[in-house]
């Protein structure tokens, strides 16, 4: 009698096409918790957010990977026509307004290469050969770098349609530390001016809210004081458009006595004689948090309430601790270019796998460089008009 026939050793892991409403809600938290850059806007709730409001198509499907120990990877991602497919599609991850980051959720661990590996066969798999247009990824972090190490080792192409650098603050011991080593100082005395000048036109007060009624009532106040400013006037404020501001209260709620599903939200508000002249609200997930959206009162743009605001945040952060790092969520040209010393560099690629097109790839990069470029010159015509 011969030895019996031995199986195969199982995959450790293997890539998938899933609908994000059949991904378990206990499985996407934990891997939102354990993930090498746990970043807010793949995280479950932030996902389902955008799908019941219809900021995100409801049939939504995600790259995943699992493991051993379940799911160990998630991309929700989308196929759109772009420039970059020559007239075709291409696939990208999800992406809104309200989205500043790109990353994939990866769980750490010492297989982080093999996950990655995986995902990439997903990607793929999920484009059906299609260039992938990847914006808003952080490349210098370890998942940014190791994605991309994955990819060529994959045999893909990469090319870097452009970069900027994002503000970004890493908490000091304390507060005077960080004053001591800001490179701005000219700048951060300019904030205390405006900030006596403020306390000068009546009682100033700075409060925080992270749950219940208190959380309501500063989103209330951030809907108000976005729509009677420039956005509203714009048609771009949360409060505009009914899918953006069921968005914000589906996002921006959390109930005082039920566990806290990733990500955390904050909302910080500063008040004159009672009144809210600026609020911010921030999404916190893996010890960082990401300031999503600001407003303030234009009428007192002379005082700068929002980076008083801003300012405050920060003292926040040094004498509580809520996070390790500030991530200003912003494009180019950001005000807190001026009082974040630290930067994260943030590209837009193009990837395209093994065998996908004869068309070269820095020819699509070029016709997505000619995009942007007319698209900010749209931009500034409009706004000269």
């Amino acid at each position: 009698m011969g030895l019996p026939l031995r199986s195969a050793p199982p995959v450790p892991f293997e890539a998938a096409i899933e609908p994000v409403a059949a991904i378990e809600a206990v499985a996407w938290d934990a891997l939102t918790r354990h993930a090498v850059a746990p970043h807010p806007f793949y995280a479950r709730r932030p996902v389902e957010a955008h799908r019941a409001s219809g900021l995100g198509p409801a049939d939504l499907a995600a790259v995943t990977v699992r493991g051993p120990d379940g799911l160990s990877a998630l991309l929700p991602f989308v196929l759109r026509a772009d420039i970059a497919g020559l007239g075709g599609a291409v696939a990208q991850p999800f992406l809104s307004p309200y989205v500043t980051e790109t990353t994939p959720l990866v769980a750490d661990g010492p297989d982080l290469d093999d996950r990655l590996d995986a995902l990439v066969t997903g990607l793929a798999r999920a484009s059906g050969g299609r260039c992938w247009r990847w914006p808003l990824l952080p490349v210098e972090g370890r998942l940014g770098a190791g994605l991309v190490a994955a990819m060529e080792r994959a045999g893909w192409q990469v090319a870097t349609v452009g970069s900027f650098e994002r503000p970004v603050l890493d908490r000091r011991a304390d507060h005077a530390a960080f004053l001591a080593d800001h490179p701005h100082k000219s700048r951060l005395k300019d904030l205390r001016r405006r900030r006596r000048r403020l306390g000068e036109a009546g009682a100033l007060t700075f409060e925080v809210a992270t749950t219940g009624p208190a959380l309501e009532r500063a989103l209330d106040a951030f809907l108000e004081l976005e729509a009677a400013g420039w956005k509203g006037a714009a048609g771009t404020a949360l409060a505009s458009r009914p899918d953006s501001a069921l968005f914000a209260r589906a996002l921006f709620r959390q109930d005082e006595t039920a566990p806290a599903d990733p990500p955390t939200v904050r909302a910080d508000c500063v008040r004159l004689d009672g009144r809210v002249i600026a609020a911010s609200l921030a999404l916190v997930a893996g010890r960082t948090a990401y300031l999503l959206k600001i407003a303030y009162d234009e009428t007192l743009r002379s005082y700068a309430p929002g980076l008083v605001l801003e300012d405050q945040i920060v003292r926040a952060l040094h004498d509580t601790a809520f996070a390790d790092r500030l991530d200003s969520a912003t494009l180019p040209g950001s005000p807190l270019e001026h009082l974040y010393p630290e930067r994260a560099r943030i590209a837009e690629i193009l990837a395209l796998p093994p065998g996908a097109s004869l068309f070269p790839l820095e020819r699509r990069a070029d016709l997505a460089r000619f995009e942007h470029r007319a698209r900010a010159e749209m931009k500034r015509l409009i706004g000269r008009r």
